[in-house]
């Protein structure tokens, strides 16, 4: 018989677990929903010095005093850093670990991260850089109408957010800002992820993370890690409780989806531009390179931001990857001046920090006397898409396009960004007549897709001047993955397009 043990996220106790566990157990499984100290709701408060530690010990006292064997240890949002934590103390009895709708921790990792309210986060983090202990501090739970910014509430009945509002416990801070320790026992142990897609990305866009290379998703073309989707917002215990235990039981059986690693040994950032394109000089000024055309004069010049989140240490970083070094010497070819330039989106908390890296390079490169400052041309691409509202909701005089090649177009629900400063559609409304280059990939991954949708819904109302190239059978990054001739002939018409507006 499977036993599962339901460690529930922040905020919550084992109540949020009843329709899930009943179900499991009427299909022949145990099912263990976890209310961890502290967090009963008002009649339960956390006592001093109640953190993560706490919890971690409450989950190794029930593993250890269930007759089964070994079992499955589903951690929900928060709830996943206990159980990481209990699994590592007991690794025989854990079967799997089953993320739901929440990320893979790294040893030394606190929750704070997990925290979607900036301010909040902001906070945590600097009280806990100055002084250690919380004691007894408490985060409160969110306002019966904040449950929204803390992940999608799609699919809740409105009763069930009501409950959840009104049994919502505090949150002992400690929880939050401390460490979890990771032994290498757990990275041995199966496990399995089920995204909510309405709250974030699905199993295409980590087959695509894992394809970049980037070294902290590599581990998830493990064979003992598989996935399931399930298309319902971050609370799937309340808004689909039979898919979520019908997801439960088959993962507890291995049956789950598992990503090959990637085909070819470059990464797919790493292999040839779409483009033959000549080489152009090369000059590099702090965290922006400029490639420049044989042109006398002051030249107009298009800027190229990347997107992401790259890990820090990526090598080479994305101004030496093929994709923009040809995008700006095909720039560079065609008179004009390519900029490329790394910013700090190192993760999804990094935006307003990547914002300034751009508005600095922009500056660096409208100063440089080969550059003509009053025609300049920003050209986003995937998750630097966030970063082209600034430029929409106000274009300077200078700003003569933008473009956008396969952008990420709204923040996802649940991601710690700012959507008053960060959301393109919305400051589409006051971008007035300045033209926008968007390229759009048929195949493309379907949480990206479904923003782009809405900014193009968002540019019909407002008149916006925004031209669509479309990659028929293109994917996302399709300019070093789809070497095809729709391909080609994207590229060249948005690079002369964007030049086009340049000259006028």
């Amino acid at each position: 018989m499977t036993a599962f043990v339901l460690v529930p996220g922040a905020h919550t106790g084992g109540w949020v677990w009843e329709e899930v566990a009943g179900r499991l157990r009427k299909s022949g499984a145990e099912a263990h929903p976890v209310t961890l100290t502290g967090m009963g709701g008002p009649g339960d408060p956390a006592g001093a010095g109640t953190g993560l530690e706490t919890h971690i010990d409450d989950l190794v006292r029930l593993i250890d005093g269930l007759d089964a064997p070994r079992v499955v240890l589903v951690g929900h949002c928060y709830g996943i850093h206990p159980a990481l934590g209990a699994a590592g103390r007991r690794p025989e009895r854990i079967a799997r670990i089953v993320h739901l709708d929440t990320g893979i921790p790294r040893d030394g990792d606190p929750a704070l991260a997990l925290v979607p309210d900036g301010t909040v986060r902001e906070r945590l983090s600097r009280a806990d850089g100055q002084g250690g202990g919380h004691g007894n501090g408490l985060l409160p739970p969110p306002s019966p109408d904040g449950w929204r910014r803390w992940g999608s509430t799609a699919g809740v009945p409105e009763e069930a957010l009501e409950r959840l509002a009104r049994l919502a416990a505090p949150q002992p801070a400690d929880t939050l800002t401390r460490p979890l320790r990771l032994t290498e026992s757990v990275s041995r142990v199966p496990a399995t992820g089920v995204l909510c897609t309405a709250d974030g990305p699905g199993v295409a866009t980590i087959e695509a993370m894992v394809g970049l290379g980037d070294p902290r998703f590599l581990a998830l073309a493990d064979p003992r890690v598989d996935f399931f989707e399930l298309a319902t917002g971050h609370w799937p215990m309340l808004s689909a409780p039979g898919e979520l235990a019908g997801v439960l039981l088959r993962a507890a059986a291995g049956e789950g989806h598992r990503i090959p690693p990637p085909a070819d040994e470059r990464p797919a950032h790493l292999r040839p531009f779409v483009l033959d394109v000549p080489e152009a000089h090369r000059e590099r000024t702090g965290r922006v390179d400029l490639h420049l055309p044989e042109a006398d004069g002051p030249r107009p010049a298009v800027v190229f931001v990347h997107g992401g989140p790259v890990p820090p240490g990526a090598h080479p970083t994305p101004r030496d990857w093929p994709v923009f070094t040809g995008y700006a010497r095909y720039a560079a070819s065609l008179g004009a001046v390519g900029a490329t330039v790394d910013h700090r989106l190192h993760d999804v908390a990094d935006y307003g920090r990547a914002a300034e890296d751009v508005r600095e390079a922009v500056r660096l490169v409208r100063a440089d006397p080969r550059v003509d400052g009053d025609r300049i041309a920003l050209w986003f691409f995937s998750g630097g898409g966030l970063l082209s509202a600034h430029w929409l909701a106000a274009p300077p005089p200078w700003l003569r396009c933008l473009a956008a090649t396969y952008p990420l177009l709204a923040p996802p629900p649940g991601w710690p960004v700012d959507a008053s400063r960060f959301h393109p559609a919305t400051a589409l409304r006051t971008s007035g007549r300045l033209p926008v280059v968007l390229t759009r990939v048929e195949l493309e991954l379907p949480e990206l897709a479904a923003a782009l949708q809405d900014f193009l819904t968002a540019a019909e109302r407002c008149e916006a001047a925004v031209e669509v190239i479309d990659v028929p059978g293109g994917h996302h990054g399709f300019e070093t993955v789809d070497h095809t001739e729709p391909a080609r002939r994207a590229v060249d018409r948005a690079m002369r397009s964007v030049l086009g507006h340049l000259r006028n």
